[in-house]
């Protein structure tokens, strides 16, 4: 079993990689205020964005799904990697070394099951460049030209090629000293009659990448007759390669879609490379699927799905583009974006497009006109004989339905308004109505009152934990029990406002902070973030290194709950529009007097219910422990944090 790396090396690794930089691989990220950065969550469909992050702090925090850490977290979670994994990806990215203390350096047959097969995935992808220029790879050679890409384009896409033979890149990877199992497992390989040989042979051969920009699998074109195969032979599924969560390209084009607030969706590798070339820098393709919802979450997340976000659909004008437009559509309204579709004259691809009549045109091309969803319903309308009664009746009865699933009853009325156009039919508040009970008999069949998905949630600030905002009832974590959290509860607004301090700036609060217990809180989560921050050290230990501290409270916490609870608090703007000594002072003097006003009713209602049956010496301690505690609420009174 591997060695288990050292903690001071986790800690480099923590320190040399900026969890902006890693979360904005895979998201688009706004400035939030106060120094944090939003976007839409990786983990949960919101369209809202309620992730954030706090670079400073190396800290992300969604206030819809709860999900939260660090850098390491967040990378474990988003790529299903172990602990170990991670640190060793990151520790690549950043150069830095690490140590195993129990084993020396890591081995590489022992290190993770994913990193393995990407490191397998980045070797054939060198194998495959290089086998491009051979003489065998002619007929690749000859294909690329043909299409108008040169040299320099096929290194830019690190395209390849796979030798005819049965096992060239097989043996050579068994040579870097991979096993048949990742050989196999990784689909590089495939069993054959005396063992693994290569899957992809004599094929030009293009790398997909996903978002973090790593290789997961291969996309295959047939060169030659002899070759009994598919058109197209992509990678199987494997534990890194899902082909309806990646999308060829995404790694060359996030950043300009995040950029521009656009992407292009085209239909093929060829067309993805003639885009770019052609400077459509925001195309991307998927790889042998349809179009569907884990690609939309893709884009979304790039897209922040702002206002002014633009999606463009690049399919065929054959029968099969209409279906594929029409598949797009059904799915069209999971996009905040407005989607278009842009067809070529005589139903060219962008790749031929750009051989006939150059960049220009395909820039052109892609320029939005037409909306999907008036493409897509002249569809179903051109389908009919819009001359009869019975056909204009047809036509509406299957395009209405498609309406009838807009879900923004807005938009749907403004559709509904359009198709009545296209049908014929005058009179358009007919066509409204039928299209808003067609609308209501589906509610009413499938049971769906649910209205907006995101539950009411509004735009505005960061939610509570447990779904409301600041200023409305949440509800407790799973663990640790207790009574609901309410933040309408002044109590729970400043022990939430305490725990912020003690987490966020510490040198306002400390030390008189430390000297808290857990007892001070009523509310069960918050004495529960207490204890995790007394256990690391107390506020005292974030007076150095802040984010080694918070790293701290978050090992101390015992579970999930209260450890999503603890990067809530440390990503939180604060109630308050001035935080310094005062404001901090204010916390710390209402969290300690309402624990006195507790206590204090506490031995007196003690001594109420045991009437004569007290001892005279019990007595006399609990009325001196009531007068004590009376005289140091007048104080905390009187003056504030002094006197604390």
């Amino acid at each position: 079993m591997a060695g288990r790396i050292n903690d001071d090396d986790v800690k480099a690794v923590r320190d040399a990689v900026p969890i902006d930089s890693v979360v904005s691989e895979y998201l688009q990220l706004r400035n939030a205020g106060g120094g944090n950065l939003k976007g839409l969550c990786p983990f949960h469909d919101e369209k809202s964005p309620s992730f954030q992050v706090s670079p400073g702090k190396g800290l992300f925090h969604c206030f819809g799904c709860q999900e939260g850490g660090d850098t390491i977290a967040f990378v474990m979670k988003i790529d299903h990697l172990s602990f170990s994994e991670t640190v060793e990806r990151l520790a690549a990215k950043a150069g830095i070394t690490l140590r195993y203390e129990e084993g020396g350096y890591n081995p590489s047959h022992q290190r993770g099951e994913r990193i393995r097969l990407i490191e397998a995935h980045q070797a054939a992808a060198d194998f495959y460049v290089r086998a491009l220029e051979s003489p065998e790879a002619e007929i690749g050679r000859k294909f690329l030209a043909e299409r108008g890409f040169d040299q320099d384009a096929a290194t830019h896409f690190r395209v390849g090629y796979s030798p005819a033979g049965w096992d060239h890149l097989t043996r050579y990877l068994r040579g870097k000293g991979f096993s048949d199992k990742e050989l196999i497992t990784s689909g590089l390989s495939q069993d054959g009659r005396r063992g693994p040989i290569d899957r992809f042979r004599g094929r030009l051969m293009w790398p997909i990448s996903d978002t973090a920009g790593e290789i997961v699998g291969f996309g295959a074109r047939k060169l030659r007759d002899d070759d009994n195969g598919p058109k197209y032979l992509n990678t199987p599924e494997t534990p890194i390669y899902k082909k309806s969560q990646v999308l060829y390209g995404i790694d060359l084009a996030k950043k300009d879609i995040a950029k521009a607030s656009r992407a292009v969706v085209v239909e093929g590798y060829t067309d993805v490379m003639a885009c770019h070339l052609a400077g459509v820098t925001t195309a991307i393709a998927t790889c042998g699927t349809a179009f569907g919802n884990d690609h939309i979450k893709i884009l979304r997340r790039l897209l922040m799905d702002n206002g002014s976000a633009r999606v463009i659909f690049t399919f065929d004008g054959d029968s099969a583009g209409q279906k594929a437009a029409l598949r797009a559509f059904e799915d069209d309204q999971k996009f905040a974006a407005e989607t278009y579709i842009a067809i070529a004259p005589d139903n060219m691809d962008p790749c031929d497009l750009r051989l006939a009549k150059g960049d220009d045109a395909v820039r052109d091309l892609v320029e939005p006109r037409t909306p999907l969803f008036e493409f897509a319903l002249r569809q179903i309308v051109g389908r009919y004989d819009l001359e009869t009664p019975a056909g204009r009746a047809s036509a509406l009865d299957e395009a209405a339905a498609v309406v009838a699933k807009i879900k923004t009853s807005s938009v749907q009325r403004e559709v509904a308004v359009q198709l009545a156009g296209f049908v014929g039919i005058l009179d358009q508040e007919f066509v409204v109505h039928r299209v808003a009970q067609l609308a209501r008999w589906a509610r009413d069949k499938g049971g769906d009152g649910r209205g907006d998905p995101r539950g009411g949630r509004g735009p505005g600030g960061p939610q509570d934990r447990r779904g409301g905002t600041p200023q409305q009832p949440a509800q407790a974590p799973a663990a640790p029990s207790g009574p609901a959290l309410n933040l309408r509860s002044p109590a729970h607004r400043t022990e939430r406002e305490l725990l912020k301090l003690a987490l966020q700036k510490p040198a306002l609060v400390s030390p008189a902070f430390d000297a808290y217990g857990a007892d001070e809180f009523t509310a069960p989560p918050y004495a529960a973030v207490r204890q995790c921050i007394a256990e690391a050290g107390g506020a005292e230990r974030g007076l150095g290194d802040n984010r080694e501290y918070l790293v701290a409270v978050m090992d101390a916490a015992p579970n999930n709950t209260v450890r999503s609870l603890v990067t809530e608090l440390a990503v939180e703007v604060f109630m308050g529009r001035t935080i310094d000594e005062t404001y901090a002072g204010m916390q710390l003097v209402h969290v300690r007097l309402r624990a006195v006003d507790r206590r204090i009713n506490e031995v007196q209602g003690s001594l109420a219910r045991l009437g004569s049956n007290v001892a005279p010496d019990d007595l006399a301690a609990a009325q001196n422990e009531v007068w004590v505690l009376q005289q140091y609420a007048q104080s905390l009174r009187a003056k504030g944090a002094d006197a604390l």
